[in-house]
């Protein structure tokens, strides 16, 4: 049974070196990015939340996972051309800086996008 954490404090505690050193960084870059979001556990992984989630991020083996849904992978796709990606996904390598600016950017890119879909669907 995988174990399910329920904060993003018992998540976190879960790593070390690289890995976690690179969680809390990613973690104050979207605190940071877009300070009106929630901190939650989705899918059991760490996530920022407004009035929907916007971004993911998670530990894997040789990467960090970072999840802004389709929509943030497709309007960066350029600035994201020399990292793994797939539908909603991001591989950052531990071996490598995480690119903060661009983090920040598709996290605030999300939080905009979320903005607009609940204006929308007050106007119905």
């Amino acid at each position: 049974m995988n174990a399910k954490p329920e904060t993003v404090e018992e998540y976190l505690s879960w790593f070390s070196g690289p890995q976690r050193e690179q969680l809390e960084l990613i973690r104050k870059v979207l605190r940071e990015a877009i300070p009106d979001a929630k901190e939650v556990i989705s899918y059991h992984m760490p996530a920022f939340k407004t009035t929907e989630v916007l971004v993911y991020y998670a530990a894997a083996k040789s990467h960090l996972g970072y999840y802004p849904t389709n929509s943030g992978v497709e309007e960066f796709k350029k600035e994201l051309a020399e990292y793994v990606t797939s539908k909603g996904a991001i591989q950052f390598p531990y071996d490598r800086e995480l690119p903060l600016d661009l983090i920040a950017q598709i996290a605030q890119f999300r939080a905009e996008e979320a903005k607009f879909r609940a204006t929308l669907k007050k106007k119905r």
